[in-house]
């Protein structure tokens, strides 16, 4: 007998076993079926430990648990800044109820609105946001990127820094990465030297707005796989106080 018999002969066995347990079950049924039953024919229910379910969801044990849902603390949070800002808007159009600015530039930046407080550097930013580079620029017609953050830190801020790359670095307070906050400036070497060749501005949620050779003033992302490799430092000014949070 090769090994295909033997396959066939092992599941023809198995067919005749099986209905023969049939048989006998559909026999023993039908010879109580007018008895009334003793106990319940419902199936034992069996409880999973461990296992709690949102509302919503939908689990199975076939299936792990998927990312949790966010805390109602953090849903009420969102809801709440979403009634008090966007539906107003949505639904009255009366922009009063929340700075345009703090609403582009929130999508912009995936952030809150709320950590969005200093209008003055939206303003400032959208005032100059896509003017073209050029080296040595610092007009509407086209500007580099220290002139920008020569202009932004003294108009939003009242702090006066040097006009290069090199002399902003070398003249500010340098910072840790993780320690950026809004106002920071941070620091790039595209070239092939030693010095800091390219500023920005850090504004949160890593991105910085800077006057880039490519696509003139705009906002980036500091773990761009552009700019990523090639960031060097950070560096802080003492701001006066009544410039932080405009």
């Amino acid at each position: 007998m090769n090994v295909k018999q033997l396959i066939y002969t092992l599941l023809y066995a198995v067919l005749l076993s099986s209905c023969a347990q049939l048989k006998s079950l559909s026999s023993r049924d039908s010879s109580t079926a007018t008895k009334p039953s003793q106990k319940s024919n419902a199936k034992k229910v069996k409880f999973l430990d461990n296992i709690s379910v949102n509302p919503g969801q939908v689990v199975t044990s076939k299936h792990a648990m998927g990312p949790a849902m966010p805390s109602l603390d953090k849903r009420k949070k969102q809801r709440d800044s979403y009634n008090q800002y966007v539906r107003p808007i949505a639904n009255a159009g009366d922009i009063e109820r929340a700075d345009w600015l703090q609403l582009k530039y929130a999508i912009l930046l995936d952030a809150n609105v709320e950590k969005l407080t200093n209008v003055n550097l939206l303003k400032l930013i959208d005032e100059w946001y896509g003017t073209s580079y050029c080296m040595g620029g610092s007009t509407k017609d086209c500007i580099d990127c220290s002139a920008f953050t020569h202009i932004i830190m003294q108009d939003v801020y009242s702090v006066n820094i040097p006009r290069t790359a090199q002399e902003q670095y070398k003249s500010s307070q340098h910072i840790n990465l993780e320690d950026l906050e809004e106002g920071d400036l941070v620091f790039f070497n595209t070239g092939r030297g030693n010095d800091m060749s390219h500023v920005g501005v850090y504004m949160l949620n890593n991105k910085f707005v800077h006057a880039a050779t490519s696509g003139g003033v705009m906002v980036s992302d500091l773990n761009d796989s552009y700019w990523k490799p090639r960031y060097r430092a950070a560096g802080r000014y003492t701001l006066p106080t009544a410039s932080v949070g405009k």
